[in-house]
């Protein structure tokens, strides 16, 4: 089975990571795959996954089902995002049946078992920066066992990972705000012209603007990325993608 060239095509030039999603669920459902959730984060420790408010999280699972996994952190927990975090490339959730689970990692299979997330597999990608990671779980159907999404997965994985990790790459490559730390357009301009070595006095000639009014605008996108350092506020604006940006 080969993978459509039109659907690849569309993928590629989808305009925004909304509509990009969108057409990603529409495409893993004909894989049998009906729920999704995909992960990125560029902060990660040796402890900590980062800020969950930096994370980009995309998914059309239910909004109980998200409000106890990812707001009740119960992610931390969860066996397969373990592995997804030590590992790259795709894993049946058949793994699980070969872990001795804590009462921590049980607590998390209830909570699937309860919202009907009991098959599926996960996808992990390869990064090259050790505090970056990104990974997806697709469920299965309603009603398909594990043992079905296996045989499906030997026919069809190859082109089910290749296009997840198209789409991953898509990600990254479009500008996501996360709520509530979008910049304004002042708020890029400014963070671009520092970003390629201006001075404020330089920024404030050149936007003409007073130098307290760039100041003021540097501020505030500080605090709309909830960062304390200019330097930090432009490194974070650029991995998301909201720095030298066309304008739609």
């Amino acid at each position: 089975m080969m993978i459509d060239p039109g659907k690849l095509n569309n993928l590629l030039n989808a305009p925004g990571i909304e509509a990009l999603w969108d057409m990603h669920c529409r495409q893993m459902a004909e894989f049998g795959f009906d729920r999704l959730l995909y992960g990125f984060t560029r902060y990660r420790t040796p402890t900590t996954l980062g800020d969950p408010e930096d994370f980009v999280l995309l998914t059309n699972h239910s909004p109980d089902y998200t409000e106890g996994f990812i707001n009740g952190r119960l992610y931390t927990d969860a066996p397969m995002v373990r592995w997804a975090l030590e590992n790259d490339g795709a894993q049946s959730w058949s793994h699980i049946r070969t872990l001795k689970l804590s009462p921590e990692e049980e607590r998390v299979l209830a909570f699937n078992k309860a919202h009907g997330v009991t098959a599926g597999y996960s996808i992990s990608f390869k990064s090259v920066s050790p505090r970056a990671k990104g990974a997806i779980a697709l469920t299965a159907r309603a009603g398909m066992s594990q043992d079905e999404i296996d045989r499906q997965w030997a026919d069809k994985g190859e082109i089910i990972t290749a296009l997840n990790t198209v789409v991953h790459l898509r990600i990254l490559s479009l500008p996501y705000n996360a709520p509530g730390r979008a910049l304004t357009k002042r708020q890029r301009e400014v963070l671009e012209w520092v970003g390629d070595g201006k001075t404020v006095q330089d920024t404030a000639i050149l936007m003409e603007l007073t130098p307290a009014t760039v100041e003021k605008h540097l501020r505030l996108a500080r605090e709309a990325l909830s960062v304390e350092t200019t330097a930090q506020a432009v490194l974070k604006a650029a991995f998301q993608n909201q720095m030298f940006v066309i304008e739609p």
